[in-house]
């Protein structure tokens, strides 16, 4: 027993040896300029097995034009011209002074990045020092699943049918209880002196 426990503890330190963190190139595109070509964003490394290990390795402070409201962000392959994950779209004001970006990613069960999104969280120096932007990784789980009730039986007119009500205990034996009491008032014959 022992033995095993030790076998599948080893097998289980050499997974989380063996796992690489991934990295991934987060690009940014201003929405009313679609003709300018999306500009890096940050790269992050993330572990699938480990997600508390995520971090930032690099960032670069997006020049969003005045006019641009809107911000186009995911994975762009620069060679193909293409975004390669699905794309969100967020408030340029996420990046503006004040303001720490979040970025959220979500992937799928192989710990492929599926989608990218960004939101700037508000800075209070009295509260924390950590004013960087921080990485954060949605594994893909299974949803909950909804609690059905018992199917309705309905009778062959089409209407509801009514369960039967339990008998009580007089209900059920009543002719175990006459049984006894004819037997109990009938067995008394006498013997005589």
């Amino acid at each position: 027993m022992r033995i095993t426990a030790l076998l599948s503890a080893l097998c289980a330190a050499a997974a989380v040896v063996h796992a690489v963190p991934r990295t991934a190139q987060i690009y940014m595109q201003p929405i009313p300029s679609s003709s300018q070509a999306p500009s890096p964003l940050a790269e992050v490394s993330y572990d699938p097995a480990a997600l508390s290990f995520s971090s930032v390795i690099s960032y670069d402070a997006p020049e969003i034009p005045p006019a641009a409201r809107l911000v186009r962000i995911g994975l762009y392959d620069a060679k193909a011209r293409a975004w390669t994950s699905g794309t969100t779209v967020a408030a340029a004001d996420n990046f503006s002074k004040g303001y720490s970006p979040n970025i959220v990613l979500s992937t799928d069960g192989s710990g492929t990045v599926v989608s990218v999104s960004c939101k700037g969280v508000a800075i209070d120096a009295g509260q924390t020092r950590d004013f960087g932007p921080k990485v954060v990784v949605l594994p893909e789980t299974r949803g909950k699943q909804p609690q059905l009730n018992k199917p309705v039986v309905l009778s062959p007119e089409g209407r509801k049918v009514e369960p039967e009500q339990e008998k009580t205990f007089l209900q059920k034996y009543w002719w175990m209880i006459a049984i006894a009491v004819f037997i109990a008032l009938s067995g008394g014959g006498g013997g005589e002196k």
